[in-house]
């Protein structure tokens, strides 16, 4: 069993207290997206370059962060972050989120062309929120496995509670809100080298060294992929980023090994046991799923439903 991770010096403890509610359940569309490392990596990258297509958030990160000097700590920093939000003990999330609060509080700076900005103003909160669940969402569709209309929906819903405690006052409904939202941002977006060096790091896997060697640009591309054809051309991202055939097959190939794989010590297994479930309930057919569900809600057995 894997020890507690660890963020800005708390530790995640995602099996105990037992019974202590996440704030999405487990039968949530949440749950059954985070839980694959292919997209959260593509969707991941996904929302960087949404982001970075705005420079008040594209210096934010950049001057303050470390991503150039440590990607593999800032990207695990994240990592944890989007993870106990999903699958933490409720009172872990709020710690987490509070730490995450507290540092973008220092976050005030400039653009090169002179305008202001700080990481809790609400227009970039809002966004930064919605292009995470954006690329997470269409990463687990296009490489994992197909989602209806109906779970996209949903999962844009599940987002509002967690959403809202990292301030976040709106957040989109659906896919077509969060492409209106995103149109009304467009005017802003622009190119920059800022955004070839960001996607140079993911290419070199600095950013994920655990990741299959031949899957790192791949990785970039297929990120580059999940972007509104406006967010594409306004970043000026061309051809040398075309997903190609044997990047789809290796990525879907990744994705959906991923999502059959239940390692015992990782977030989604761990919460799953500490709320009373099997540690591979994830990796289970959704029928089973809600079997062991519906017994969970009538107190009976987790072992008595399999």
């Amino acid at each position: 069993m894997n020890a507690p991770q660890s963020y800005l010096g708390w530790k995640i403890d995602y099996a105990n207290p037992p019974g202590e509610p996440a704030y999405l359940d487990p039968g949530s569309v949440h749950w059954r997206v985070y839980k694959n490392p292919i997209a959260l990596a593509v969707g991941g990258v996904a929302a960087v370059l949404l982001e970075f297509a705005d420079a008040r958030i594209r210096s934010g990160v950049w001057d303050h962060s470390t991503y150039k000097a440590d990607p593999i700590g800032r990207s695990k920093r994240t990592g944890i972050a989007a993870m106990v939000g999903v699958y933490g003990p409720q009172a872990a999330a709020r710690r987490v989120i509070q730490g995450v609060t507290n540092m973008h509080a220092r976050v005030v700076g400039d653009t090169p062309r002179g305008e202001a900005y700080k990481a809790l103003d609400v227009e970039l909160l809002d966004w930064v929120s919605a292009t995470a669940a954006y690329g997470f969402l269409n990463a687990y569709d296009r490489f994992v496995a197909p989602l209806g209309e109906a779970e996209k929906t949903r999962f844009y819903a599940e987002a509002h509670p967690i959403a809202r405690l990292y301030g976040v006052k709106y957040s989109p409904t659906s896919q077509a809100d969060f492409l209106a939202m995103m149109n009304k941002l467009a005017p802003r977006f622009e190119p920059h080298p800022i955004v070839e060096e960001f996607l140079g790091i993911i290419q070199s896997g600095q950013a994920a060294p655990n990741a299959p060697r031949f899957l790192h640009k791949a990785l970039a591309r297929a990120a580059v992929s999940l972007l509104p054809p406006i967010a594409r051309e306004k970043l000026a991202l061309g051809r040398e980023y075309d997903l190609t055939p044997l990047d789809v097959l290796a990525l879907k190939a990744a994705g959906r090994l991923a999502d059959r794989i239940a390692l015992r010590g990782s977030p989604p297994c761990q919460a799953s046991l500490r709320l009373g479930l099997p540690y591979d309930f994830l990796y289970r057919s959704q029928a089973e799923q809600k079997r062991l569900l519906a017994a969970r809600a009538t107190g009976e057995p987790a072992s008595a439903a399999t």
